[in-house]
């Protein structure tokens, strides 16, 4: 009994602790933050864009994943470093069709990402919005 309440007593203290972790600011998001699956709202695009991030196993320290809109399906590469958030994203996975240039949100806790979508051959881009699901 002693120890069945010893356990609830430090799960409780382990998850109030997790609840209190601190939110990273946001040039402290790494990589790791990233990965997992986005919403994205583009500017006069599309209606549903899921963006699924994982790590990149032939770079370390980068992420890829693909870009969902409604079963038409993209592949992305990307990275984070003091430039900010860099996505190229492909239709065929050779040649690069858009890329994504953006920062992590400011008080967002690494969960929103704002930036620009410029499609390969244009000059005049998008505004996005990535949140973390």
């Amino acid at each position: 009994m002693k120890r069945a309440l010893l356990a609830a007593t430090l799960g409780l203290a382990a998850a109030a602790a997790a609840a209190q972790a601190p939110c990273p600011a946001a040039g402290e998001v790494t990589v790791p933050a990233l990965l997992g699956k986005w919403q994205a709202q583009m500017q006069g695009e599309w209606d549903t864009l899921t963006v699924t991030l994982e790590p990149n196993p032939e770079y370390l320290g980068s992420f890829r994943g693909t870009a969902d809109r409604g079963g038409r399906r993209s592949q992305l590469a990307g990275d984070l470093d003091d430039e900010g958030f860099t996505l190229e994203e492909s239709s065929d996975g050779v040649h690069i069709a858009a890329t994504w240039l953006g920062d992590v949100v400011d008080g967002s806790c690494g969960r929103e990402i704002r930036g620009t979508w410029t499609r390969d051959g244009e000059t005049a881009g998008r505004t996005f919005i990535l949140r973390k699901q």
